[in-house]
């Protein structure tokens, strides 16, 4: 038995109770001997029409863009709203991302690339696309504090680097997001989290993360993603790299596809082990060991951790050659740590995503994780650490380090509707 070091991560299930009656309704359309019978039933199914309003998928059957894959994959962002153009690197006043996300119904292109240091945190609005291909230059950076995404819906975001970095509140995340639904996040960077550098929590629902890096996190916490009582969550072809661990903490129904692990601490992916029922459908992962890897590339799951899993391999050898053997359910843990196994997929079908071996989802990785169109100096940096096969690579307490923030150019030109 071991543990990540941190369980702040308890289960949040949560079932308001609304009870209502409507004498005025029933009065004149039913006689007075229905009516009870009538209120009971009333009182009954409204709850679950609104339950089931609260969960239906989003009734679009296009993808957000080509390649977009996962539970998340249907969202339309702001397709049909305000085009949005940020134009300063200031962090707030006209032109500025604090503006452009102040309102719904927005699609956000970028007219200059370089650093946004934000002086304070930064939340969302709902139906908006960020559109971080747009930018010129080397694209940009959201640095200093943590932009939140919570209680949201409908959301597109593409081609940005997230970095709250130490000066940020120490229980915040890189990107917040709790009581969210249908969201993409394609090709993000995600990195220096105080708490995680990803917090998905609280009934979050329908959401992709693909093509990410999500890691190298700071002090306090140093881990990667905690993502708690959430449902429909997709994590396929993302970095996670240099966390102590969660990567994620896995608490829920989440689909595992093609994701590379380097350099975990104390443990790579972690599963729910509590005492509600999780599910985890891990398939075609490659887990690295680094300098500061410990022995556990998954771990902490209970008999109530519901897992399917194949394909998945590890490399434990630190010695800078790439080695890696089958993972093996024992891998998982023993005994009343150990997963109860299944047979087939439970969270949901995965014949809509693109899958591939586990080796070829390291290659995919290396060449297009996170804000790749130009990778900036602290994303080369990490890459190299993954090619390095186990000889470099490091859990940091704070940006500096390993290096800082870096340099992004600030380059203007008008973007067009990507």
């Amino acid at each position: 038995m071991f543990s990540d070091g941190y369980d702040f991560g308890h289960d949040t299930n949560r079932s308001p109770a609304a009870e209502t009656s409507n004498n005025h309704f029933l009065t004149g359309i039913f006689p007075p001997n229905c009516q009870t019978k009538m209120k009971i039933k009333i009182l009954f199914v409204i709850p679950v029409l609104f339950a089931l309003r609260l969960t239906a998928a989003p009734t679009n059957s296009v993808p957000a863009f080509p390649g977009a894959e996962g539970f998340g994959q249907f969202a339309t962002g702001g397709n049909g709203g305000e085009v949005f153009h940020v134009t300063t690197l200031g962090d707030s006043g006209a032109g500025s991302f604090r503006d452009a996300v102040s309102k719904p119904n927005r699609l956000v292109v970028f007219d200059v690339s370089g650093i946004i240091r934000l002086k304070s945190n930064v939340s969302l609005s709902s139906d908006i696309t960020l559109a971080g291909q747009t930018a010129p230059g080397d694209g940009i950076m959201l640095y200093g504090r943590s932009v939140s995404f919570s209680t949201q819906h409908n959301v597109i975001v593409r081609y940005l680097r997230f970095r709250e970095g130490i000066a940020g509140d120490k229980g915040k995340c890189s990107v917040n997001l709790s009581s969210g639904r249908d969201m993409i996040f394609d090709h993000c960077s995600i990195e220096w989290g105080r708490w995680d550098c990803l917090g998905l929590t609280q009934g979050s629902h329908d959401i992709t993360f693909q093509n990410c890096i999500i890691g190298e996190g700071v002090d306090p916490q140093r881990f990667g993603s905690l993502s708690d009582s959430v449902t429909n969550i997709t994590y396929t072809h993302n970095l996670w790299i240099n966390n102590q661990s969660r990567n994620p903490k896995a608490k829920g129904r989440i689909q595992y596809i093609n994701n590379v692990v380097y350099n975990w601490g104390v443990c790579g992916l972690v599963g729910g082990h509590s005492g509600a029922d999780h599910f985890q459908d891990v398939v075609g992962n490659y887990f690295i060991a680094g300098p500061n890897s410990g022995s556990h590339p998954v771990g902490e799951f209970k008999d109530t951790d519901h897992v399917y899993q194949k394909g998945n391999l590890v490399d434990t050898d630190k010695d800078g050659k790439l080695s890696g053997h089958e993972l093996v359910p024992a891998s998982f843990g023993s005994g009343e740590n150990a997963p109860t196994f299944v047979q087939a997929p439970s969270v949901g079908p995965l014949d809509g995503l693109k899958i591939e071996s586990a080796e070829d989802a390291l290659k995919n990785v290396l060449a297009n994780a996170g804000c790749s169109l130009h990778r900036d100096s602290v994303d080369a940096r990490l890459i190299d650490a993954v090619q390095s096969f186990g000889t470099r690579g490091k859990i940091i307490h704070s940006e500096e380090e390993a290096g800082g923030v870096g340099e992004i150019k600030e380059v203007h030109a008008v973007a067009g509707k990507p």
